[in-house]
């Protein structure tokens, strides 16, 4: 799960997991293996809404 950690800054900064990584790369592979080309697998992802579930502290 992601936790989204604020500084001093007012800036916020998310920290992920590792099983949130794996998700993600996950999810481009299968894109990936689904086009020929940079921009076909660009374009696949753009339709694509890829949510990390938050916690915050």
């Amino acid at each position: 799960m992601a936790k989204i950690l604020e500084n001093i800054n007012g800036r916020r900064l998310i920290q992920v997991s590792t099983d949130d990584i794996i998700a993600l790369v996950r999810e481009y592979q299968t894109a990936r293996c689904s086009s020929n080309s940079y921009e076909e697998t660009r374009k696949l992802l753009d339709k694509k809404y890829i949510y990390i579930p938050e916690d915050f502290d």
